[in-house]
């Protein structure tokens, strides 16, 4: 039995769904993500990109979860047996890896990553890139979940594999002056989080000269226990590691790499705002380059500051990188960035890649000969300071929905003694305070979470905004 959601009925009753989400199909290994569930899923994204492109090829690409290659060789078998001329990678890889090779090979039509990205090493999933590397729409992502059958397909083609690392990695070192970060003599540490930026961006930094230790870059699918995503408390080692090894800075990227955490020379966390902030300053200062900046409704309210000192325009998306995607297939797109540490430069593929990320922060330090705290401090002087929370609320089921129900109707005055200046209710409930403050409470698209937002002028009214959004997700206020 099916419908149109993509949810069957398996032979033993139990109910199997595959919903594309925020970024793709992801479920936890052995419980719906199943070889049984992959392949229907394959099966579907095949057609439809058959139906659109008859003979194209597809490129398949791992990360370094649990049967990443197993996974990926099942959903290219699926996929070629569509007609469609299937190239897998022969070893792990980034996404961003993934989307410059389709973006990069003009016989491509699309690609499919077998990743859940940053989510815990229980999960994995399916993202699916369209012909210029760049996130699929909602609109192809429902004619995916529209073309689900209820079973796999018997079907098998054959595929090629290929080395498609080799490639992407050239292509990131002419993106930046190595001459210039040679000589700076820097010195970082790299953590990949047991992902698939293991190997590749240390010794991407060691050929443009930077000197570098790298930490967690074996192959673990348990990701060691720590949870895949660049941000504290996960990377607490890399902090005491940049300090302990008196480094200039470090660089952290999430279960595929396609983004991107720091830390300064102290062991001072960079949060994505920060890093957004700097990689637009560097764009558009050091290199001369103009164009939007691009920022999801999550992102910190310094990008708008310091897009109108830098004389640019922000235009503010849902969260998730597809619509930064599509404002880039508009144009005049100079960076997208979402506060989960996902930015993205169009003139390189418009996707994210917590790789160039680190690359082009590197140039940066290089360039001003300043460590990454003090480019901070400088963008703070420039910006005026603003403090920035996101807390991760699991709720019972009917408590969540109960949340979702009020969405349309909740609308109190004021909040935490601030008053509510306005409310966007575009994704979940943004409540727009004074002093340029807010409070965005949003159901997340990739876990079964709440995700409660916050940002003010100091700590202590974050806190208290965070404590509010809370009780109005858990329906005590």
């Amino acid at each position: 039995m099916s419908d149109t959601t993509g949810t069957t009925e398996s032979a033993h009753g139990a109910r199997e769904e595959i919903s594309f989400g925020t970024d793709g199909w992801r479920a936890v290994i052995a419980d719906d993500f199943t070889y049984r569930n992959l392949r229907r899923a394959a099966d579907a994204a095949g057609r439809v990109f058959a139906h659109d492109h008859d003979g194209g090829r597809i490129i398949v690409g791992y990360d370094t979860r649990f049967e990443g290659a197993a996974f990926a060789t099942a959903a290219a078998e699926v996929i070629a047996s569509n007609g469609l001329d299937v190239v897998v990678t022969d070893r792990y890889m980034p996404t961003p890896a993934l989307c410059w090779s389709v973006a990069h090979d003009p016989q491509a039509v699309g690609g499919i990553m077998i990743t859940a990205s940053h989510n815990p090493a229980k999960y994995s999933g399916l993202k699916i890139r369209m012909q210029d590397g760049g996130a699929s729409p909602v609109s192809f992502t429902d004619r995916v979940e529209a073309a689900l059958q209820p079973d796999p397909p018997a079907a098998r083609g054959a595929y090629v594999t290929a080395d498609l690392m080799s490639p992407y990695l050239e292509a990131l070192l002419a993106t930046v002056d190595t001459d210039l970060i040679a000589q700076a003599g820097l010195r970082v540490v790299v953590d990949s989080l047991y992902g698939a930026g293991q190997n590749y961006l240390a010794d991407t930094l060691r050929d443009a000269g930077v000197d570098v230790a790298e930490i967690h870059a074996e192959r673990n699918p348990g990701f060691g226990g720590l949870h895949p995503e660049p941000i504290p408390p996960h990377i607490d080692t890399l902090r005491q590691a940049v300090v302990v090894g008196q480094r200039d800075a470090g660089f952290v990227t999430d279960g595929d790499a396609d983004r991107i955490g720091a830390a300064d020379a102290t062991g001072e966390f960079i949060n994505p705002h920060r890093i957004i902030c700097l990689i637009a300053r560097h764009l558009a200062e050091d290199r001369g380059e103009t164009g939007r900046i691009v920022k999801t409704l999550s992102t910190s309210v310094l990008v708008d500051r310091l897009a109108q000192r830098l004389g640019l325009t922000v235009t503010t998306t849902p969260v998730g990188f597809k619509w930064i995607y599509e404002e880039m297939l508009k144009g005049d797109v100079l960076v997208g960035g979402e506060e989960s540490g996902g930015i993205g430069i169009p003139s390189h593929v418009r996707e994210r890649d917590g790789l160039l990320m680190a690359l082009l922060l590197t140039e940066m330090m290089a360039q001003h000969g300043q460590g990454l705290g003090e480019l901070v401090t400088d963008l703070i002087e420039l910006t005026g300071p603003m403090e920035y929370t996101r807390a991760d609320l699991a709720l019972e089921p009917q408590v969540k929905e109960a949340f979702l129900a009020s969405i349309p109707t909740l609308a109190p005055t004021t909040l935490a003694d601030l008053e509510v200046l306005d409310i966007v209710r575009t994704d979940g409930l943004k409540f727009l305070l004074p002093d340029d403050a807010w409070l965005l409470l949003r159901p997340s698209g990739t876990e079964p979470l709440v995700r409660v937002y916050a940002e003010a002028s100091s700590a202590g009214v974050v806190d208290d905004l965070i404590a509010v959004g809370k009780a109005i997700a858990s329906g005590e206020l």
